[in-house]
Parts: structure tokens; sequence; C-alpha cells
């Protein structure tokens, strides 16, 4: 980073400095979630099942990848608040520390993720239907795609820690190949391409992989970002100085990385379980009930990236900010992000709610009545929880702060209030002990955000949060020793 672009996040006004941070992480994570939809989408061209299959391993494969995806948090605040105390070097060596502790989580990850799903899966109490027509399809997709863990987490730590070091662009150019390619090979390995008898090919050119297919073409992109990722870290001038003598662990950026990383990952792991939960309890209805939720989650996780995106954003300016010792900045970025992303997600209900029907069609469209009836659940589903997207913008901006000012002690929190004392029993007490069925688990997860945003805001007041995690003195001390040698 140029000293120009530094200061463009520690000096002048702040508004230009968070949308440019904001809007490629929010085109990043449409991206992201591009794999998710794309998935949908064909899929749900393919058969209900598949669709209700790719429902039941999400939270399983979001559980997994959430743990790892906390120590990445550890390492773009660290990076955020070097870069802001001027310590460039710093920044590189624990980007090295980051990388190598991130993939190595990820590798052992996959180990057991791929030889555990189908013991994992059969836990689950499902409906007879679910049991014989859906589990099976997620054990197939969950096994391969547990293979590409240790590129998928390489990508997420390159992306994580240029966001810190305040460049979000170069990860949406990269995360944006890796997308192409899944769109091109998702209906080719899905569906399967014919023979071509004018060619003298009569046997089919790729066979039709169904599920499998999906999780080969995720794996496949997953794995290309990977190694792009890496090599933009360690063989170009993008992002931080990072060495490959910066791999070999440092005892003293890896307690920093598991100190702060720790609460991140259980907070992201909480919250996946809490999703696994969440799913335990919907797997006992039947399977149009499944799918619509997975849908449904999809759906809502386009809807909350700018809320996404003006959080992580807020993450690297509270966290160069405060790393630059100026902590009244900081706090005032944080009010700024909060109240747009408060506009920007309650126009974003407004039109959600008027349009459900239509908007869920798009993404399911087999014809038969088990597709009618997921789309009349999703509609629901999804007019239900443009209730809470406001309070979801103001939530996510807060959390952002916190996690950008190390204090991921109080972001875990906020999400286990906001999931676990909140959300799972009131998904739990109204879809269970009331008359309501599916519509109590749609009012049920609107509940949570609106509960913790309002908590997470009432905290920010005491400002208890504004104290960087870095030796600010030690770190420009360091940086000047290793320039004048």
């Amino acid at each position: 980073m140029t000293a120009t672009q530094s200061d463009d996040i520690t000096e002048g006004g702040l508004a230009r400095p968070l949308f440019h941070l904001a809007w490629p992480i929010v085109v990043t994570q449409l991206l992201q979630v591009a794999y998710n939809v794309g998935d949908a989408f064909w899929l749900g061209r393919y058969s209900a099942n598949a669709v209700g299959a790719i429902s039941l391993a999400f939270p399983l494969i979001f559980f997994f990848i959430a743990f790892g995806g906390g120590f990445n948090v550890a390492g773009s605040t660290l990076v955020a608040q070097y870069m802001g105390a001027d310590s460039d070097g710093s920044a590189g060596e624990v980007a090295g520390q980051t990388l190598g502790f991130v993939v190595l989580i990820g590798t052992i990850l996959s180990v057991v993720g791929h030889f555990g799903s189908g013991p994992l899966l059969a836990l689950f109490p499902s409906d007879a239907a679910t049991g014989t027509q859906v589990v099976p399809l997620a054990v197939q997709y969950m096994e391969i795609f547990f293979l590409g863990l240790p590129f998928m987490f390489g990508f997420l730590a390159f992306s994580a820690l240029l966001r810190g070091y305040g460049d979000t662009r170069t990860p949406m150019r990269v995360m944006a190949v890796t997308v192409v390619l899944n769109v091109v090979l998702d209906p080719l390995l899905i569906f399967g391409v014919g023979s071509i008898p004018a060619l003298g090919i009569e046997t089919a050119l790729v066979p039709e992989l169904g599920i499998r297919g999906a999780a080969i073409a995720t794996l496949v992109a997953r794995a290309v970002g990977g190694l792009i990722g890496v090599y933009v870290l360690f063989f170009t001038d993008t992002g931080p100085d990072v060495r490959l003598g910066h791999l070999a662990p440092d005892i003293d950026y890896i307690e920093d990385i598991v100190r702060i990383g720790i609460p991140s990952a259980l907070e992201q792991s909480a919250g996946a379980l809490a999703m696994v939960m969440l799913t335990v309890m919907i797997v006992t209805f039947e399977p149009s009930v499944i799918a619509a939720y997975g849908l449904g989650n999809r759906l809502i996780s386009l809807v909350f990236l700018p809320a996404v995106g003006l959080g992580k954003a807020t993450n690297t300016v509270v966290g160069q900010n405060l790393g630059a010792g100026k902590a009244e900045r900081a706090e005032r970025a944080v009010r700024l992000a909060a109240n747009v992303g408060a506009v920007v997600m309650f126009a974003l209900a407004i039109l959600a709610a008027a349009f459900p029907e239509p908007i869920v069609k798009v993404f399911m469209a087999t014809g038969t009545a088990e597709a009618a009836k997921t789309v009349e659940y999703a509609a629901e589903y999804l007019r239900i929880r443009t209730v809470e997207f406001a309070f979801i913008g103001v939530f996510q901006v807060l959390v952002g702060a916190y996690r950008g000012a190390g204090n991921t002690k109080t972001a875990m929190a906020f999400s286990l209030v906001t999931l676990w004392l909140i959300r799972v029993p009131a998904v739990y007490f109204l879809a269970f002990e009331t008359s309501l069925g599916a519509t109590g688990i749609w009012i049920g997860v609107a509940l949570g955000h609106i509960v913790g945003a309002i908590g997470a805001a009432v905290w920010f007041t005491r400002g208890t949060w504004k104290d960087a995690v870095i030796d600010r003195d030690a770190a420009t001390s360091t940086e000047t020793t290793v320039a004048e040698d």
C-alpha cells in the first residue's frame, strides 16, 4: 500500500474510504454467494431433493469453515493495526503466519469432514422421506466438497489479509475468475454433455453427475482461487510484504493470532453450530420446508451483502485508525457506517417484502408439486425476515468495529446472545410448542438480530472498545530499525 492509500483511511473524509473498501467487499461476497446460488439454480432444475440436500449440507460445511475463518479475522485485524502504525514489515510477517496457520487447520478439517460427513448427517433426526431421498445426496456432496477445504482456507486467508491491508479489489478480481469457472462447470457436470454422433462420439463426453457434479465444480474453482491467492501474496508486490520465510512458525505472532482468533473462531463456529441445531429441528419437517429454508437463506444472504460489506470495511477502518492512535476518528467511522447500513437495508426490506414470490420462483423451476410447495414456504420465509433487515445492517457494522479493535470477545458475546439465547430457543418454541409450524421457524430466525443489534448499539456507547491490540510504539520502533539497517 502506498502512503497515499494508507492516509486515505486514517486522514481526510470517512465516506470515501468506507465506500472504496466496502463496494469490492460487497461484490466479492456476491460472488461468494454465487457459488451457493449457482448450485441452487442448476440443482433446482435437476431435482427438489438435490436442493434439499445442499440445504442439509450447508450448515455442517459452514461449521467447519467458520472455525478457520476466526483466525482470518485475527490476521486481518493485526495487519490493519500494523499498517495504521506504519509497520509494513510486521504486517507482512503476521500475514505469513496467518496463512500458514489457517491452511494447516483447513487440511485437518478437510480430512475430518470428508470421512465424517455420513456419520454426522446420520445424527440428524430426519423425516422418513428426507432420510431416504435427501440425506444420501447430502453425503455425496459433502464428501467431495471437503477435499477442497485447504484451498478454500488459503483463499479466505488471502482475502482477509488484503482487506486488513486496505486492498479489497484484488480478492474481488480473483473471486470473479473462480466464479466464472464454477458457473461454466456447474451445468456441464450436473447434467453432463451428450454424445455427438456427427463427430463419431457415441458415448457422453461428460457423464451426468448430478449433485456430485456441483461439488466437483466448486472444488475445482476453489482450488484455482486458493492457488492464485497464494501466488499474489508471495510473488507480486500486491498486499503486505510477505516472504516464504514468514511461513516458519513464530511463537509471538502465533500467540497473537490465537489470542485474538479463538474468540472469533468460537463466535463463528457457534453461529454455524446454531445453524446445525436449527437444521436438526427443521429436518423433522417435510422436504419442501427444508428446501424452502435453504433456498430462503441463500436469497437472504444476497440481500445482506451491503451490510456485510460495510461491516468488513468498518473492520479495516477501525483497525487502521486505532493502530494510528485515532480512536475518535474510528468511532465516527462506525456511526457513519451504521447509519448507512440501516438505510440501505431498510430499502431492500421494502423491495423483498413487496415481491417475495417472483424472487423465489427464479430459483425453483422444476414445475412439480413439490417445487410449488417450496416456493410457497420460501416466499413466506423471505417476507417475514424483512423485519430484521435494518437491524442486521447495524449489527454487522458494530460487530465489525469490535473485531477491528481486536475486541473479538465482545463480538463473540453478542453473536452468542443473538443466536443461542434468542434465535434457537425462539425457533424451538414457536415451531414445536405453538400451532405456527413452519411459520414459527421463520419468525424465530428473524428475532435474533433485532435483539442483538439493540444490545450491540447500547454497548457501543460505553466506548470501552477503542483500544488497539498492538504495541504501536514498539511496532513503529521496529519498522524504523529495519529501515535503518
